[in-house]
């Protein structure tokens, strides 16, 4: 099962913390987004493994965009 991570809102993605093939746990953080000064946490919901990282420091992203998927 593949699980997609969402922007929940427009962001900057600030630094992005891991890449395909890492392995993540439920709660471990994936990307840092940046909105209005603000440093925002996006959080792995699911274990296992990361297939795809859909974003790069710098982006500019919208609410709904793909951020990762992980499997």
């Amino acid at each position: 099962m593949t699980e997609e991570v969402r922007a929940e809102m427009v962001a900057s993605v600030f630094k992005v913390l891991v890449a395909p093939g890492d392995s993540v746990t439920e709660g471990d953080e994936l990307v840092t987004l940046e909105s209005m000064k603000m440093e925002i946490p996006v959080i792995a919901e699911v274990s296992g493994t990361v297939r795809e990282v859909s974003v790069a420091e710098g982006d500019v992203i919208q609410g709904g965009d793909l951020i990762a998927t992980i499997e």
